[in-house]
């Protein structure tokens, strides 16, 4: 065979091999980061790209959908000085993958760190009794701070919640104790109200049956009377 022939052919086969490699498939709900010569070039959404090899590098695919953060639980302290256990959860979501790529180191351990902070910020002006009860204020509040901190980050904070909330041992049982007494309470009050309507029932039936009877009697007296 021709050795430009050869030539030709090998340089097709390579050519082939570059622009094959060069092909990148970004599946639903991801996306890649494109860098030429270290740069960020561009991002890659659904669908297939192009890059050119060697001068082209692309990330690892970045997925868009919702993400669960899970953390451990934090000592928090309240105004009254009340030290808890409060583990929370954060859904958030990737919406811009340069940002989220370039904005922090290790976004995971940020949010994290972050969500601790403010949840001891926010605890730290409540007393005992409004962080039990205001969860819902709590939440409505990490979120919104915790989705103005991540802007920048390329992320957003669709959702906070408070778990676990769980006091000293101590106040748990002084509140297991109020709960009991509660119940009995209520019971009693049950008690007294199904006794109260038993009585009256009794009362009107007693009432009724004595208006009977003597309707009776007079009804017997005026046959009497008739009769004689």
């Amino acid at each position: 065979m021709n050795p430009g022939a050869i030539v030709g052919i090998v340089i097709g086969v390579l050519a082939i091999i570059y622009f094959l490699s060069g092909i990148r498939v970004v599946r639903q709900s991801t996306a890649i980061i494109v860098e030429r010569l270290g740069k960020y070039h561009k991002t890659l959404h659904t669908g297939i790209h192009f890059i050119w090899p060697i001068i082209d590098r692309n990330s690892s695919p970045i997925s868009l959908k919702e993400r669960v953060y899970d953390f451990k639980p934090q000592p928090v302290i309240t105004k009254d000085n009340v030290t808890m256990q409060i583990d929370t959860v954060v859904f958030s979501q990737i919406t811009d993958p340069k940002l989220y790529t370039y904005g922090v180191e290790r976004p995971m351990a940020a949010i994290e760190n972050l969500t601790a902070t403010t949840l001891r910020n926010i605890v730290g002006d409540l007393e005992l009794d409004e962080t039990l009860t205001s969860r819902d204020t709590v939440n409505t509040e990490m979120r919104m701070i915790l989705d103005e901190a991540t802007d920048p980050w390329g992320m957003k904070i669709n959702r906070v919640e408070l778990r676990n909330i769980i006091p000293p041992r101590d106040i748990q049982e002084a509140m297991e104790k109020q709960m009991r007494a509660e119940r009995e309470r209520r019971e009693q009050i049950l008690r007294a109200e199904g006794e109260k309507k038993s009585n009256i029932l009794v009362a009107e039936g007693e009432k009724e049956a004595k208006i009977l009877r003597a309707s009776k009697n007079i009804g017997s007296r005026c046959r009497k009377a008739s009769i004689d």
